[in-house]
């Protein structure tokens, strides 16, 4: 696993996070994240293919992302709350994994993998869908 690094691919055109082809799961605290990342990693997830969220990270990087997304107008989509959730969360203290998952059965077996690892957050990243895989 990896340190998160926000870059423009993980990002809409007007610059708000949407890392389309990932699941994004929140857990609360580091402890439960790094045991849902091995589980995610003994269930056949390349490591490098998941990377760390810590809180900090979370309400600055990602959380710039909204910026005035909703200005003057509310937005059609739902990006900039759903960047608001992770933000919230994060306050709390819960971490994320960003995990790549482009195809409906890397969707599935990052859920599978995650029975007993019960996420506070969790959502896929498809092209114009955010799918609640909770």
């Amino acid at each position: 696993m990896k340190p998160f690094i926000l870059d423009s691919s993980m990002t809409t055109m007007a610059g708000v996070f949407y890392p389309t082809g990932h699941a994004v799961l929140m857990f609360p605290g580091k402890d439960e994240t790094k045991r849902a990342g091995k589980a995610l990693i003994e269930a056949g997830v390349a490591e490098d293919d998941i990377s760390v969220m810590a809180p900090e990270v979370i309400m600055g990087d990602v959380a710039r992302t909204v910026g005035s997304a909703d200005i003057p107008m509310p937005s059609v989509g739902t990006e900039a709350d759903t960047v608001r959730q992770m933000t919230h969360l994060a306050a709390q203290g819960h971490w994320g994994l960003l995990v790549h998952a482009p195809h409906q059965k890397d969707g599935d077996l990052v859920m599978n993998a995650l029975k007993g690892h019960a996420p506070s957050f969790a959502q896929k990243y498809r092209q114009l869908v955010i799918e609640d895989m909770g």
